[in-house]
């Protein structure tokens, strides 16, 4: 297993970042698809359908294989499960139960009045805020899982879940983690790691409980591209392995998810148990870890240097993702009422919503601890007195 995982591996925090804003392009786009969202434009479009499909295919998947490896580097900074729980909870647990108890009330108001499930104003709603649990009890409201920020309860869980084993790999399982490496380096391996995720699409119930999940994917599934991304950035072997399959990984993304798109759209549908269905899940379960490969096999090849602006961009990865659909939202409701074109409609909104973001952020939460804390960020250290005869 190589010795130097602890050093920064700066094409995970490019991808980092570039993801984040590519959610917040995807949420933008909500507006206009041909599903059912919080609030949404008075007319949607099927190709923005075709967009919305794809990008659930890797967005969020590719999020937890990036946060996968970087639990490995983490554990190899050293502590124990006392700081590694401390750490998670700061940084996931806090602006969970924030945002559960702040914005997420704003982001079920707007879906409410805008579905005409209530009439009234932000602060009538907010007493009605606290009545049932929202996706889970007929018309309730409470957002237990914080909207958009079930990524945070679901990492915190998984890492929580998780630590006894990746610790122990990271420790007296070295020799596994070793002989794994040996095996993922060898050609086309790094494509075994995508069997799970074909097998459970291919030929689980989608209407089981175990099939639960948010943003088009189990939970299950998310879990196993946690330990994908710990166990392919476990040795340096497999990283150049998935840099050197990058291209044949985009040809098997293309064609994986073009096919399966195809199947999807057909007016019969897809039926469980069904060849039918099993081909084309099977093909999404490929699809979705081929993306991921030809993700970070380009950016290892092309973005793993540092910039002044990577370091800026990267702390602000957290804060950005917690505003980000409270704002969309926000800014939507009242873009989407305008009698303007649709397309200058979803520019204003991505362009006006990245803007307020960044202000909350630049001039609020990254400037004053009490915030820099709620936002799950680490805090900033009081500048040391000037010594006597200092200049």
């Amino acid at each position: 297993m190589e010795k130097k995982a602890a050093a920064r591996v700066y094409y995970l925090d490019w991808l980092r970042v570039l993801g984040t804003l590519a959610i917040l392009v995807y949420h933008s786009s909500r507006f206009f698809n041909m599903g059912d969202w919080h609030v949404k434009n008075p007319i949607w479009y099927p190709w923005v359908e075709v967009w919305n499909r794809f990008a659930t295919i890797w967005l969020m998947p590719l999020m937890f294989v990036i946060s996968g490896a970087s639990l490995f580097l983490a554990l190899g900074k050293g502590g124990g499960a006392g700081k590694f729980i401390r750490d998670k909870v700061l940084r996931l647990l806090v602006p969970l139960v924030v945002g559960i108890f702040t914005h997420a009330s704003l982001q079920v108001y707007l879906e409410r009045i805008s579905h005409g499930q209530f009439a009234g104003s932000y602060f009538q709603f907010l007493p009605h805020y606290f009545q049932g649990v929202y996706g889970i009890t007929d018309g309730g409201n409470f957002a237990v899982h914080g909207m958009h920020l079930w990524y945070l309860l679901y990492l915190l869980v998984f890492s929580l879940l998780l630590y006894p084993l990746l610790r122990w790999l990271r420790g007296r399982g070295q020799g596994v983690l070793s002989r794994l490496g040996d095996g993922l380096r060898l050609p086309g391996a790094v494509f075994g790691l995508a069997l799970p995720v074909v097998l459970v699409e291919a030929f689980v119930d989608p209407n089981s409980g175990v099939m639960f999940g948010d943003a088009g994917w189990p939970a299950i599934i998310y879990l196993w591209l946690v330990v994908a991304g710990f166990l392919v950035f476990s040795d340096e072997r497999a990283r150049a392995s998935v840099q050197r399959v990058r291209w044949l990984s985009l040809a098997l993304a293309v064609a994986s998810t073009t096919t399966y798109l195809a199947l999807s759209f057909q007016p019969a549908g897809l039926t469980f148990g069904t060849p039918q269905y099993a081909f084309a899940l099977g093909l999404r379960g490929l699809a979705v870890w081929s993306w991921v490969l030809a993700t970070l096999g380009f950016g290892r090849r092309y973005l793993n240097f540092g910039k002044p602006f990577l370091a800026y961009a990267n702390e602000a990865v957290l804060p950005f993702y917690i505003l980000h659909q409270t704002v969309l939202l926000g800014v939507g409701y009242f873009v989407v009422q305008w009698a303007i074109p649709d397309l200058l409609k979803w520019v204003i909104i991505l362009v006006v919503s990245f803007a307020v973001i960044m202000v909350l952020y630049e001039f609020l939460v990254r400037r004053y601890n009490v915030l820099r804390f709620l936002f799950g960020m680490k805090l900033k250290s009081k500048p040391s007195a000037e010594q006597p005869g200092e200049a």
